[in-house]
């Protein structure tokens, strides 16, 4: 007999593991109950709650699903992903979730799709790109812009050519302290991306993922372009430790990251990106 409540984490066990990079991790994850695995569904944009037995808990977006098994990459940035970061094949952690709302993908059909992403900011989008990609006639034009400090920096770059050849899409790269221009890729930060960007502002819907200044800053310049506040929507990053919205850490003015999050329209959080400290 499986059990629905939100406090108790599934088992899961580390099916595959890819180091991506010396300080970012890939698992590929399955829960050992197959009932809770049959069970198990989750909307693009919202995240997990791994649990580390003996270390503790952190939110991790998930990234895609492939089959029945979990993706999730991980930045080793403290005590509990730097723990993770040591588990291998076979490993068991425990999973709570999913949390959160997610992105609007049923009301973004028959508007040009654009995701505009920084840093690792790109994993949180990853399974809503795929899923546009599988439901191609049903969305207009598809960008993706991605920007890193460094090339090195991209994770996933055969991706990125795989989706250049899907027919009505548009990939752009940008790297910030590169010192060689590469093919394909713009010197500089996500902003000299937009004027090479090919959709309709009028008719788009905007995901955008990445540092709050990064994405307060890419909202502005939407705007500026004629892109509807209301058509923009951020994934917020905040200390989420309960998921459910009752320890406060992740108090975002009187909203909730965790639970009325982690995705908010520009206009919700609009007020709140203008103070340091929110």
């Amino acid at each position: 007999m499986t059990t629905n409540n939100c406090y108790i984490p599934h088992e899961v066990e580390i099916v595959e593991r890819v180091q991506e990079t010396p300080d970012v991790y890939t698992f590929k994850i399955k829960f050992t109950d197959p009932e809770i695995a049959k069970s198990y569904t989750f909307k693009h944009g919202q995240f997990n709650m791994l649990y580390l037995y003996g270390v503790g808990e952190v939110p991790i977006s998930i990234m895609s699903n492939d089959g029945e098994l979990l993706v999730h990459t991980i930045r080793a940035v403290g005590r509990v992903t730097n723990a993770m970061m040591g588990l291998q094949v076979g490993d068991k952690m425990g999973l709570r979730g999913p949390f959160g709302r997610g992105w609007p993908l049923d009301e973004a059909k028959g508007k040009d799709i654009v995701f505009v992403t920084a840093g690792l900011g790109c994993a949180p989008v990853v399974s809503s790109i795929r899923y546009v990609i599988g439901k191609r006639e049903e969305y207009g034009k598809l960008v993706i812009m991605q920007s890193v400090k460094h090339r090195h920096d991209v994770l996933w770059e055969p991706q990125y050519d795989e989706w250049r050849r899907v027919p009505n899409t548009q990939i752009l790269l940008a790297a910030s302290r590169e010192k060689t221009q590469w093919p394909q890729w713009e010197l500089g930060r996500v902003a000299v991306l937009f004027d090479k960007a090919d959709y309709d502002k009028d008719n788009c819907v905007v995901m955008v993922c990445g540092p709050d200044a990064m994405m307060s800053g890419t909202a502005r310049t939407l705007i500026d372009l004629n892109v509807d506040p209301k058509n923009i929507y951020l994934s917020m990053e905040r200390n989420m430790q309960c998921a459910v919205g009752h320890c406060g850490h992740c108090q975002f003015g009187s909203q909730f990251v965790c639970k009325d999050g982690p995705v908010f329209s520009y206009p919700e959080v609009e007020e709140l990106l203008r103070h340091r400290g929110f």
